[in-house]
C-alpha cells in the first residue's frame, strides 16, 4: 500500500499488526489450555513458559532430553490447501518422538510460529493442532511465540518449529549400549509419509503435472488428502512398550531424514549389524505410486521416504511375541524386520549397499535384502 512521503511511519505501515496477534491469542487459549499437565504453572502470555520439576526429585539419576525441529516443505502443501490444523501433529511427532528413543517421556513443549502476515483463524488452527498432538503424547505446551515477517514472507507464508523437554531415569536409558548379536529388528507402520522427504515428493508431483485435488484410485481420496496425512504421534503408545514389564526394548529409531537402514544404524554399536528383509513388509501405496510416478531409483527413495516403516525397536529375540502382542495392544503395527549379529559373523549380500552410521554416529552396520511383497 502507497502512502504520502510526509505520512508518520507506524508499526502497522511497516506491515505487522499487533491488533492481530492478540486476537490470535485469545483464539489459541482453549487449546493451549487443554494441551496441560498438573505440573504447568501459570497461563499463556507469561514471558516464559513454566514446570514444576519437583517430581524429578523423586528419581535417582534423571536424566533430562531435549530436541528441536521444523515441519520442513509439507508446510506447502498445508498452504496449498488451506488445510493448517493437522501441521501441528507433524510439529509434534518430529520433537516429541526424537526424544522417546532415548526412553525419555516428553514433559513441556514450545512452539514458534513465524508467519508474513498474522491471520488469527489461521495461527490458532495450526496452535489447535500442535495442541492436540501434543495431548496425544502426554505432554504440555507451556508457551510459544508468533512473529509476523512482512518482507520476509509472504501473506501466506509460514514456517514453524518447536521444541520439547523430557526426562528418563538413567538406568533405563535405550540406546546402542544395549543392543547386542542375537536381537530382533521390530518394524512399528507409519501414518504415511510422515514429514520427511517433501521436497523429493513436490518435485514429482510438479514433473508429472499433478494437481492436488486430483483424485488418485490407489488412495481412494485425493492427492492433497494423502500427502498432508498427519505424522503418526508414537510417544504414549511406545512408552506403554517400553515400561510393559515382560518387553526388553534395548534401542529404539524414529525412521526420519536418511531413511529406514540409516536411523537404525545410529542406534546400533561399532562391531554389529542389523540384516532387514523387505520381504517383511509391503510398503503403502503412496510410497508405490510416488516411485513409479518419479521413477525414482530403489535406493534413493529408502535414503528419503520411511517406505511405511515410521519406527524400529531392537528387541531381545525372547521378548518378540511379548513385544508385538503389546505392540497390538496400545495400537501400534507391528512386526519382524530382521535380526541383529556381530559384524564378524556377518554374511552381507554383495549386491545391495551395507549403510553404516549416520549425521556423524559411528555405529553399526545395516543392509536392505530382498524383495517388497506385490500390493496384489
Amino acid at each position: 500500500m502507497n502512502q504520502p512521503q510526509d505520512a508518520p511511519i507506524t508499526y502497522a505501515s511497516a506491515g505487522v499488526d499487533v491488533e492481530a496477534g492478540d486476537r490470535a491469542v485469545a483464539l489459541m487459549k482453549a487449546h493451549v489450555a487443554a494441551a496441560g499437565r498438573p505440573e504447568v504453572l501459570g497461563g499463556l502470555g507469561g514471558f516464559a513458559g513454566m514446570f514444576d520439576a519437583s517430581a524429578l526429585t523423586g528419581m535417582q539419576r534423571p536424566v533430562l532430553a531435549t530436541s528441536t525441529d521444523g515441519v520442513g516443505t509439507k508446510v506447502a502443501l498445508a498452504q496449498a490447501m488451506g488445510r493448517h490444523d493437522t501441521i501441528g501433529f507433524d510439529l509434534v511427532g518430529m520433537v516429541v518422538d526424537d526424544i522417546v528413543v532415548s526412553g525419555a517421556e516428553p514433559l513441556f513443549m514450545t512452539d514458534y510460529i513465524a508467519c508474513g502476515k498474522v491471520v488469527p483463524e489461521r495461527i490458532a488452527a495450526i496452535v489447535s493442532g500442535i495442541a492436540a498432538a501434543c495431548r496425544e503424547a502426554g505432554c504440555a505446551l507451556v508457551g510459544g511465540e508468533t512473529a509476523e515477517h512482512p518482507g520476509l514472507l509472504g501473506e501466506d507464508e509460514y514456517d514453524l518449529a518447536g521444541a520439547v523437554t523430557g526426562v528418563v531415569e538413567y538406568a533405563d536409558l535405550l540406546g546402542p549400549a544395549r543392543v547386542h548379536a542375537g536381537d530382533v529388528v521390530v518394524g512399528i507402520a507409519s501414518s504415511g509419509l510422515h514429514s520427511n522427504g517433501y521436497s523429493l515428493v513436490r518435485r514429482v508431483v510438479e514433473a508429472a503435472g499433478w494437481d492436488l485435488g486430483r483424485h488418485v484410485p490407489e488412495f481412494g481420496r485425493t492427492l492433497g488428502e494423502e500427502l498432508l496425512t498427519p505424522t503418526q504421534v508414537y510417544a504414549a503408545p511406545l512408552l506403554s512398550v517400553i515400561r510393559a514389564p515382560e518387553v526388553q526394548v534395548h534401542a529404539l529409531s524414529h525412521v526420519t531424514g536418511g531413511g529406514l537402514a540409516a536411523n537404525l544404524a545410529r542406534v546400533l554399536p561399532a562391531g554389529v549389524w542389523a540384516r532387514v528383509d523387505r520381504s517383511t513388509w509391503t510398503p503403502p501405496a503412496v510410497f508405490q505410486v510416488l516411485q513409479q510416478l518419479g521413477r525414482v531409483p530403489q535406493d534413493d527413495i529408502e535414503r528419503t521416504l520411511n517406505q511405511g516403516v515410521g519406527f524400529v525397536a531392537v528387541v531381545s529375540a525372547d521378548s518378540v511375541t511379548d513385544t508385538l502382542r503389546v505392540a497390538q495392544r496400545v495400537g501400534l503395527s507391528a512386526w519382524v524386520l530382521g535380526e541383529v549379529a556381530s559384524w564378524d559373523m556377518a554374511q552381507p549380500d554383495p549386491a545391495q549397499d551395507v549403510v553404516r552410521g549416520a549425521k556423524g554416529v559411528d555405529g553399526g552396520a545395516v543392509q536392505m535384502v530382498g524383495v517388497h511383497p506385490s500390493a496384489g
